[in-house]
């Protein structure tokens, strides 16, 4: 039986770990392409509980539990992954203290900074539109109730 020496396993992990990616060039980018690289932005900021997390943290530097209380309703094994997407993403900062009991402590980068005023123009437009959307989902319900209960 063949042997495999270190040398070998470890170019197949390197091959196998990073996969060769073209170039980005900002020129020919079009996120309606499904090979799009720039996708991945769309998805991490679609994500259920992103934005939410991100908008709380415009507020400034909050611990976990703040954060928790201030988005609302997800859970803390949620908002953990969604934090660890968003810090490894660089978005997110987080800062841990050795103090007795320790400290954790999120705040948004820069990078997160930048996306405060799409998302503030985004929620202004949801606030603003609510009234509308609900009352079309109402209109759209009905009728589909309608169509499910048939002619008399």
């Amino acid at each position: 039986m063949p042997t495999t020496s270190s040398a070998q396993i470890a170019r197949r992990r390197s091959a196998d770990a990073a996969p060769l990616a073209a170039p980005f060039d900002p020129d020919t980018q079009d996120v309606l392409d499904p090979n799009c690289p720039s996708r991945v932005v769309f998805g991490r900021i679609g994500e259920r509980w992103s934005m939410f997390v991100i908008l709380a943290l415009a507020e400034g530097t909050m611990r976990f539990t703040q954060l928790r209380a201030r988005v609302g309703v997800v859970t803390p094994k949620v908002l953990t992954e969604t934090l660890r997407a968003l810090e490894a993403d660089g978005l997110v900062e987080r800062r841990a203290y050795a103090d007795s009991p320790p400290r954790v402590e999120y705040s948004l980068t820069g990078l997160g900074r930048s996306l405060l005023e799409p998302m503030q123009a985004m929620r202004a437009w949801a606030e603003a539109h609510v009234p509308e959307v609900l009352a079309s989902r109402e209109r759209h319900r009905a009728a589909v109730d309608g169509e499910v209960a048939g002619p008399d």
